[in-house]
């Protein structure tokens, strides 16, 4: 091998060498920017609430509890009750956050396609709900192709 050929070598290792620690660099930010989002490098700071809906259609467990289109919380679980049939959710609260005993807890969206979240409306009850509650006032989520079938047929969307 001449001395031009392990020079070109070398640089192609070096070149090689750069590019995978690029590539690393990046993969590693994009985890951490991750699991920012996700709320996973946060303390499991606050309280839970729980609340029951008929349909909670495109909500995820982790998705956003909002009040006043603020973020004050998460979907922290979602699970079927036999009895009633209904979806149960666990809102996890940051603390902090005093919500009156008849808030309304809403399935909401962000647009056409955007993602669900809970919204949650305050009342104006004297006394404060507190760790471990049941909001009691909520609305399920509306579907798009309900709404578009009482549209265009003037009636309930049944078939």
């Amino acid at each position: 091998m001449t001395r031009s050929t392990s020079a070109g070598v070398m640089a192609q290792t070096r070149t090689d060498a750069i590019l995978g620690a690029a590539v690393i660099a990046a993969a590693v930010w994009f985890v951490v920017y991750a699991g920012q989002i996700a709320g996973l490098g946060q303390a499991r700071a606050g309280y839970e609430l729980t609340a029951s809906f008929r349909s909670v259609e495109g909500v995820r467990v982790g998705a956003d509890v909002r009040l006043g289109g603020v973020r004050i919380g998460s979907v922290g679980a979602m699970t079927l009750d036999p009895d009633s049939l209904r979806a149960e959710l666990r809102l996890r609260i940051r603390d902090g956050i005093a919500l009156p005993e008849d808030t309304l807890a809403v399935v909401a969206t962000e647009g056409l396609l955007g993602g669900a979240f809970i919204e949650l409306l305050p009342g104006g009850a004297p006394f404060d709900l507190a760790p471990g509650d049941r909001i009691e006032q909520t609305q399920s989520a509306v579907s798009l192709v309900t709404l578009l079938l009482r549209a265009v047929s003037g009636g309930d969307g049944a078939p």
